[in-house]
């Protein structure tokens, strides 16, 4: 069921990965842009935004577009040439051919992890979306990293949670820079009479009895009797416990199933 909701969010915003309002990217370092201006094929260029954030164009020189929208900078572009006496009216269109400037790592345990470019207003959901989603060993807790105004915060999103409850107001808008992380989902151990003793994968409010039907069940010689659990508690000093069918399973338990005398 899990791995289910998790396909649906990815299948659902792949959809919307492909639609961008281009008019909203904000031009930076590293980006390039294909340039043209309407009746004027001469004008024709492709230029990249220098470290200073300006580009080279035509007639104009160096021309300041570093934190403009692309609209923004065909205005400034088209100012220009109509200032400086080129056009009469200038109608220029840029195109961005890479964008370097705007993007989020997207880290963790994801299908394609990797740096994705974020094109127009996106969200989280959406970058894991177009990295394929979060794979089966990726946990329901998303961190995002990111740097506002000089100050660095995480942020932790139960995007399972959200999702099943509508909440999408608990997704957060990302932008260049920003690290999304997906952690390992965790794990416990069983150990003893089970078919598959080893790590398994906890689920939500997961009991004992769930974790034994993951460890395959009992063998042949297995009991349900004296199920113990080691767990570590707050000061990392592990203490063993009897357990029973409808305890709650925690991070890094071992439980030991104990062999049958009878």
């Amino acid at each position: 069921m899990k791995r289910l909701v998790h396909w649906m969010i990815a299948a659902t915003l792949a959809l919307a990965a492909g639609f961008t309002n281009a008019a909203e990217v904000v031009l930076g370092p590293g980006d390039v842009v294909k340039a043209s201006v309407y009746g004027s094929p001469d004008l024709a260029t492709e230029t990249r935004v220098s470290e200073a954030g300006s580009l080279t164009f035509p007639l104009l020189g160096e021309v300041q577009v570093g934190g403009l929208t692309t609209q923004q900078a065909e205005k400034k572009i088209g100012g220009l040439l109509e200032k400086g006496g080129y056009l009469k009216k200038a109608q220029v269109n840029l195109l961005i051919t890479t964008l370097a400037s705007q993007q989020v790592s997207v880290l963790g345990q994801v299908n394609r992890p990797g740096r994705y470019p974020v094109e127009g207003k996106r969200k989280v959901l959406d970058l894991l979306a177009i990295a394929g989603g979060v794979n089966a060993e990726g946990s329901d807790m998303v961190s995002l990293v990111r740097t506002r105004n000089g100050t660095t915060t995480r942020e932790t999103i139960d995007i399972v949670d959200m999702v099943r409850k509508g909440e999408l107001n608990r997704d957060y808008e990302v932008a260049g820079g920003d690290i999304i992380f997906v952690e390992r989902a965790p794990r416990a151990y069983i150990t003893g009479e089970v078919n598959r003793p080893g790590p398994f994968r906890i689920e939500r409010a997961m009991t004992v009895q769930q974790a034994l039907s993951a460890g395959g069940g009992l063998t042949q010689r297995g009991t349900q009797r004296g199920l113990r659990i080691t767990r570590k508690d707050a000061s990392g000093v592990a203490k063993t416990m009897e357990v029973k069918g409808d305890d709650l399973v925690q991070t890094d338990d071992v439980i030991t199933v104990k062999e049958s005398w009878f």
